[in-house]
C-alpha cells in the first residue's frame, strides 16, 4: 500500500484514483453478443455459453429436480446462516415500505402518489471463483417485498453445467424458482431481449465483472432499466490512535480479497500507526487463502494520514466511498458530515462483512464514487410510482386561474382551455 502523510487536498484526487477500469474496448465485443442474441436467441445464448464457460447445455433453465438436489447438498450449518441473515434483510427491507398519504395541497384539490412494482426483473449472480448466493438474498428479498411479479435469475454454470447448490438454496428460499445456467454478456443480452427460454426483463439487477459491467451499461441503450454503475469493490476505513489496528487489518483485507481490482484506504490520524497497521496487514494476509487477489488488490490501495479530523471527513466525501468503517472516537458525531457513502459501518465491532451476509442492510452498492449521485440497493429499486391528483369542484374553482395564468403565458391555449370550459359549466350549472 502507498503512504501519503499530510498529502495537500488538490493532489487527493489523484491520489485515491481508482484502479482503471475502461468497457470502451468491450465494447464491440458486447455489441457483437448482443446482436447475436437478438437475432439468434438461444442459439446465440448456446454458442457463447461454450465458449466462455466451456460447456455444451442442452438446457439452461434450472429444473424443479435440480434445485431439490442443490438443496439436500447444503450443509445444515450454512442453511441456518442463510435463514438467519434472510431474516434480518427481510426486517430491514420491510421497513422501506411507504404507505400511501394523501395531501390537500389546495382546498379541493388531492395529490399522492401510488406504488406499483416492476413487473418483471432480472438478478444476476457471479458464479466464478466466489458465488455469490448472498447476493441472492439481498436481491430476491426486496424485489418480493416489492411486489414483483417475476424474478428471473442468471448465473454462469461451472464445467460440469451446474450451479452452485447455495445459490439455488438461496433461490428458492426467497422465492426464485425461475433460473438460468448463462452468465456474462450473454446473460445481460437475453434479460434484454429475451429469448425462447429466458424471459424479457424490464430491469436488471447484480454485481459482475467487467464484461457484465459493460453489457450492463450497453443494455440501457437497448431500453431497459439497470440498479446502478458499477465497478470493483472499494471500502475506506477511519482510524484514530485508540482505533484497534488488527481490526482495520483485517477489515483491509476484507474487501481486497474480493478482486486485483479492488481499493481498499486506511485514513489514519497519525503517522505513528502505520508501521503497526502495515504489520498487522502482513501478518493476517499470509494466513489468506486467497492472499495473491489480496496482495494484487493492495497494489491499487493507499494509507492516508490527515491530521485534522475535517480533512479526514472532507477527504471521504470527496472519496465518495462504496463502504465506510469509522473506528474513531464519536463515530456518530462524524456520520452526520458524512455526506456521501454508499453504506456506513460505525464502532470497532461493526466489520464491512457484517453488511455483505447477515446484518440486514444491503450489499449491492455504489462505487467508483457514484455514491455521490446514487443509493445502494433498497426495496424502492424494485418500484416505481404514480402520482395521482384529484379535483373536485370546489378545488377547480379555487386553482382554475392559477393554471389558466400560468398557461396562457406560455402560449398553451389548448392547456388554458381544458380549465376554462370547466369552469363554465359549472358556473352554467349554478
Amino acid at each position: 500500500m502507498k503512504t501519503y502523510i499530510n498529502p495537500n487536498q488538490i493532489d487527493w484526487k489523484k491520489i485515491s484514483e481508482r484502479p482503471s477500469i475502461t468497457t470502451d474496448n468491450l465494447m464491440p465485443l458486447v455489441r457483437k453478443v448482443f446482436k447475436e442474441v437478438e437475432k439468434d436467441g438461444d442459439k446465440a445464448i448456446s454458442k457463447y455459453t461454450a465458449k466462455f464457460d466451456k460447456v455444451n447445455l442442452a438446457n439452461f433453465q434450472v429444473s424443479e429436480n435440480e434445485i431439490a438436489l442443490a438443496c439436500t447438498k447444503v450443509a445444515d450449518p450454512l442453511k441456518k446462516a442463510i435463514k438467519i441473515a434472510a431474516n434480518n434483510i427481510e426486517i430491514f427491507h420491510n421497513t422501506q415500505i411507504v404507505n400511501k398519504e394523501v395531501v390537500e395541497t389546495t382546498k379541493g384539490v388531492f395529490c399522492w402518489q401510488e406504488s406499483r412494482p416492476i413487473e418483471r426483473v432480472g438478478v444476476y449472480i457471479p458464479g466464478g471463483t466466489a458465488p455469490l448466493f448472498s447476493t441472492v438474498l439481498m436481491l430476491g428479498i426486496p424485489a418480493r417485498i416489492a411486489g414483483c411479479e417475476k424474478v428471473v435469475l442468471c448465473t454462469p454454470p461451472n464445467k460440469f453445467g451446474e450451479i452452485d447448490p447455495a445459490i439455488l438454496y438461496a433461490a428458492q428460499l426467497v422465492g426464485i424458482t425461475e433460473i438460468f445456467k448463462v452468465g456474462g454478456i450473454q446473460a445481460i443480452a437475453s434479460l434484454t431481449y429475451g429469448t425462447a427460454t429466458i424471459p424479457k426483463v424490464f430491469k436488471v439487477f447484480g454485481p459482475g465483472n467487467q464484461y457484465v459491467t459493460a453489457a450492463k451499461q450497453f443494455a440501457q441503450q437497448c431500453g431497459i432499466a439497470i440498479d446502478m454503475p458499477a465497478g470493483p469493490s472499494e471500502l475506506l476505513v477511519m482510524a484514530d490512535e485508540k482505533s484497534n489496528l488488527n481490526f482495520v487489518a483485517a477489515d483491509l483485507l476484507s474487501q481486497a480479497e474480493h478482486g486485483e481490482d479492488s481499493q481498499v484506504i486506511a485514513l489514519l490520524s497519525s503517522e505513528t500507526m502505520i508501521e503497526q497497521l502495515s504489520l498487522a496487514v502482513e501478518t493476517q494476509i499470509n494466513a489468506l487463502a486467497r492472499r495473491d487477489t489480496a496482495s494484487a488488490a493492495l497494489k491499487n490501495s493507499r494509507i492516508i494520514v490527515l491530521k485534522d479530523l475535517n480533512e479526514r471527513i472532507k477527504f471521504v466525501n470527496q472519496y465518495a466511498p462504496e463502504h465506510l468503517i469509522i473506528t474513531e472516537q464519536e463515530p456518530e458525531t462524524i456520520l452526520c458530515q458524512i455526506t456521501n457513502a454508499g453504506s456506513v459501518f460505525i464502532g470497532p465491532f461493526t466489520p464491512e462483512s457484517a453488511g455483505d451476509y447477515a446484518s440486514g442492510t444491503n450489499h449491492t452498492l455504489p462505487t467508483n464514487g457514484f455514491s455521490t449521485t446514487y443509493s445502494g440497493v433498497n426495496v424502492d429499486a424494485f418500484v416505481k410510482k404514480i402520482t395521482v391528483q384529484k379535483i373536485t369542484e370546489n378545488g377547480i374553482k379555487n386553482i382554475g386561474e392559477t393554471i389558466e395564468v400560468m398557461a396562457e403565458a406560455e402560449q398553451l391555449q389548448a392547456h388554458k382551455n381544458a380549465v376554462t370550459i370547466r369552469l363554465k359549466n359549472l358556473k352554467n350549472e349554478n
